[in-house]
């Protein structure tokens, strides 16, 4: 397995620094920047494999269930462009969510989570994955609270559903962590992930979460370390697979806590004994 995190691009604008910047803070799985230009992308490409940087992930972040039938439109015709990308690249996979039927792309609605928008869902991946046809990336959704996938059993019925070698997993366990009875058994809720995703999961994000004390359940993310997610779990889990398969992390505001956060996985990966390339 391996750790990775995001780069400002302002600080990487040639290939060399970019696979400079990720040494430098330890890591050997990287986020792929958001570059068009099929040539640029191969320098990006060579540099990655010249300094045994695994390419993880392509962000096709957009909602194509959108109602706006235009945004919905740009955004299918966006993540295609994105999983062409990770093909070139050969990243691990091209990862989005679902989208979401309500005004905001990643927020919940009353229509997320019915029949009719499990369909429309199979219908879009489909789309997006035979246009491109690739066959060295996957095309991934990341869990999400409010939209499928929202459990892993929900996953499960996609991946049956969508019918396609080219759609995976990508995992985020804090994403599925929805009410305290999850929060306390995190731990069991990842082991259940690997137990039935294990064999498609291709890239994973590192985050943790708290529950707050005030009424009502309130759920946070917070930066690894801070929180209750099951780490020694996470790390175990993801040792077992006979693959490179990388910890990316995200959302936090600064470098100093980025480090931080590497720093605490490393050390629970210490603890437990399990080693990341």
């Amino acid at each position: 397995m391996r750790l990775g995190g995001p780069i400002i691009a302002s600080e990487t604008p040639d290939p060399q620094r970019w696979v400079a910047a990720h040494a430098e803070r330890g890591y050997t799985a990287a986020y792929f920047p958001d570059i068009e230009a099929s040539s640029h992308i191969e320098d990006y490409v060579r540099a990655a494999a010249g300094a045994d940087l695994l390419i993880a992930e392509v962000g096709a972040w957009s909602n194509p269930l959108s109602r706006d039938s235009e945004v919905r439109e740009q955004a299918i015709r966006y993540c295609k462009k994105k999983l062409e990308t990770a093909e070139l690249a050969g990243a691990l996979c091209c990862v989005n969510i679902a989208g979401s039927r309500g005004e905001q792309w990643d927020g919940h609605d009353p229509a997320n989570l019915t029949k009719d928008t499990f369909e429309m869902i199979v219908e879009t991946v489909r789309d997006i994955i035979d246009h491109v046809k690739p066959e060295r990336t996957r095309y991934t959704l990341e869990m999400m609270p409010w939209m499928y996938p929202d459990t892993v059993d929900s996953y499960l019925q996609l991946i049956r559903a969508i019918d396609r070698k080219a759609f995976a997993v990508h995992l985020d366990p804090v994403n599925i962590v929805t009410s305290p009875q999850l929060f306390y058994r995190n731990g069991a809720l990842i082991e259940e992930c690997f137990a039935k995703l294990g064999p498609y999961i291709r890239s994973c994000h590192a985050k943790d979460i708290v529950l707050g004390s005030s009424m009502v359940v309130h759920l946070d993310e917070t930066r690894p370390g801070l929180g209750k997610l099951d780490y020694a779990q996470y790390l175990r889990q993801l040792a077992k697979l006979d693959r490179d398969v990388p910890l990316m992390l995200e959302h936090l505001d600064s470098e100093e806590e980025y480090r931080q956060a590497a720093s605490y996985i490393r050390s629970i990966a210490d603890e437990i004994g399990v080693r990341f390339g």
